[in-house]
């Protein structure tokens, strides 16, 4: 005799029931203190002393079961999150700026701040305001990637964020503001090749979205210093790509230039090795200077002169953060970086 088996109404099978959330009042149970307690353990409070075996027990509960505190839960508590919003990079990132984020981000948690990167490609500055408001982060950190204009800042301010920063190539207004100095970089890289006797100096203006930011200015500096004296500076649309800086080496003779700044290190090693293929003196025929000291161009022979750009640390920016979000540092001002120079080897 054969057994049925009964369906439910709407003709789907039992499920396995889900699994209830842990709350903090299950870790309280299991580790026998107060719901009070968890939370000034697991949120780190240091103005309630606890002893250390009770954190332990307190943490080994958590663990047991699963449990985070809830972060909204948090903020609605505290009045505001400890959340930094960084809007995500969409243009092409080189190790010196990679490895500035890297040291932002590490230090901006040994602060107990939860970092997180937000892609805002295609949104305008007070759409990507409205957007970076929605998560109520207590600081926002733009390098650049949107513009941060003073409407989006008074966004940003009326939904509680307490600091904006801007890392950027000019003021923004509302902002701490730290400017980069990119005319300097193309400077004292045009400076240095004019000292060598170079007159005709080709900068490299990478075709990549987004980077004109950085390029535009670093090839005005260069006409900057070229016009005090005379020489020529030529623009050089170059893509990264091996067959973009063979196509650009083949014409070489016809350009007729004795130097080259190459936009940074990358584009510099790129170009100067195609130069190479094509039969160029480096430096006898044409001197090549990059930017940003990477370990990788003192590999090369010859190895690359470089600009070495001295920018604001993480630690150090983390810190305006925290001073800002704090008020114990000013969240509107600004200051000029990038003290730029050169460091003369082999390829100048």
């Amino acid at each position: 005799m054969s057994q049925s088996i009964e369906q439910p109404a709407d003709g789907t099978r039992d499920r396995t029931p889900a699994r209830a959330v842990p709350t903090s009042a299950d870790v309280a149970r299991l580790a026998g203190v107060s719901r009070a307690t968890v939370s000034y353990v697991l949120n780190n409070t240091s103005a309630v002393r606890i002893s250390e075996p009770t954190r332990k027990r307190v943490r080994e509960a958590a663990q047991e079961l699963g449990y985070v505190p809830h972060a909204a839960a948090r903020s609605l508590r505290a009045g505001h999150s400890r959340m930094v919003l960084l809007p995500a990079a969409h243009v092409p990132v080189g190790p010196l700026y990679s490895r500035f984020l890297n040291d932002l981000q590490w230090a901006l948690r040994r602060l107990d701040y939860t970092v997180v990167q937000y892609g805002s490609i295609g949104l305008d500055p007070e759409d990507a305001a409205r957007a970076w408001a929605e998560l109520r982060p207590v600081a926002v950190v733009s390098t650049g990637e949107v513009e941060v204009t003073p409407a989006a800042v008074d966004i940003l301010k009326r939904s509680g964020v307490k600091a904006v920063i801007s890392v950027g190539t000019r003021p923004s207004g509302g902002t701490h503001s730290l400017v980069l100095d990119q005319p300097r970089v193309g400077r004292v890289a045009a400076e240095h090749l004019i000292a060598t006797g170079r007159r005709r100096i080709g900068v490299v203006v990478p075709e990549e979205p987004g980077l004109e930011m950085f390029s535009a200015p670093r090839l005005e500096g260069a006409r900057t210093a070229a016009g005090a004296v005379g020489a020529t500076v030529v623009p050089l649309p170059l893509a990264y790509t091996e067959e973009s800086a063979g196509e650009l080496a083949a014409r070489w003779p016809e350009l007729g230039l004795d130097a080259v700044f190459g936009y940074n290190d990358e584009y510099a090693m790129l170009l100067m090795r195609a130069l190479q293929d094509a039969g160029v003196d480096v430096p006898g025929a044409t001197a090549v200077v990059g930017a940003d000291d990477l370990l990788l161009g003192r590999l090369l022979r010859p190895r690359l002169s470089t600009v070495r750009i001295d920018m604001v640390l993480g630690g150090e920016l983390a810190a305006l953060v925290d001073g800002a979000v704090n008020g114990t540092a000013d969240p509107v001002g600004g200051r000029s970086l990038l003290d730029s120079r050169v460091i003369r080897r082999e390829s100048s």
